[in-house]
């Protein structure tokens, strides 16, 4: 399935309209069944679909990892998700109508916050990670080297999960939580450990943003962009370390100095 669609559109530039074709992203509905209940409808971009489907499972405690999941079909033709899982949280699964609206991506998908969400995140960043400034311009600009999709569009998020030589996973989607969770399912089902790894990702570090790096077990955060000041908040509770504005030879750390070295 297409990633990008070309659409005609009318350019205005040097004082006069141009007709030509532009690249755009493509929206796909997947529409989650966990043992042929219907659970929610992720509008996504359509690739890497089976671990989006594994990593929203387990990131939104609906499963605890990849051991809870026996199967995961993926219809494409109908954007059906078909999951058969031998355990299921049944708490998570009952209370996700009681949910807050956050400030994501309009309300094309079900990324809210769940009341669980805290109980989900009760674990601090104590890891020992850490990075030199050096190495977070290297990766950053290893990290704009794979965003191709994104300079094509300009309508997606990057996200990456790094060490400090490395990209391991980048992904992209139209959804940020959704970047994320394509992510955490590839780890999970590679067995990529997560501890003592850095989230690269490209657009504000928002609150939920930060609930997701922390259930993914890093301790550190990146981007070119800036946090909220609840996200700061939550990242010094939490220990997390987060790094904004990172262009050219500058950067800012908001949270956990401690963890970034010269």
């Amino acid at each position: 399935m297409e990633i990008v669609a070309q659409q005609k559109i009318r350019r205005f530039e040097s004082g006069s309209f141009t007709e030509i074709e532009s690249s755009v992203a493509t929206e796909y509905p997947l529409t989650i069944y966990v043992n042929d209940t219907e659970l929610v409808t992720i509008v996504c971009t359509p690739e890497y679909l089976e671990d989006l489907v594994v990593g929203f499972l387990t990131s939104e405690g609906i499963v605890r990892g990849p051991g809870d999941i026996d199967s995961v079909d993926i219809i494409e033709s109908t954007g059906h998700a078909k999951v058969t899982a031998n355990f299921v949280n049944k708490f998570n699964a009952k209370y996700r109508g009681k949910r807050y609206i956050t400030s994501c991506c309009g309300k094309s998908r079900e990324n809210f916050y769940f009341q669980s969400d805290a109980s989900l995140v009760n674990v601090k960043q104590n890891t020992s990670f850490t990075l030199t400034t050096n190495e977070i311009f290297h990766l950053m600009e290893k990290f704009e080297d794979n965003s191709a999709t994104f300079h094509q569009t300009g309508g997606v998020h990057n996200a990456a999960l790094c060490d400090s030589a490395e990209i391991i996973y980048s992904r992209m989607d139209i959804g940020r939580h959704n970047a994320l969770d394509k992510i955490y399912g590839s780890a999970l089902q590679d067995g990529t450990k997560t501890e003592n790894k850095a989230i690269i990702f490209s657009g504000r570090i928002s609150s939920e943003i930060l609930v997701k790096t922390a259930k993914l077990g890093c301790g550190i955060i990146l981007s070119r962009s800036a946090p909220t000041e609840l996200a700061i908040n939550m990242a010094e509770e939490l220990q997390i370390t987060t790094v904004g504005f990172i262009r050219g030879d500058r950067l800012n750390v908001y949270s956990g100095f401690e963890r970034i070295t010269k």
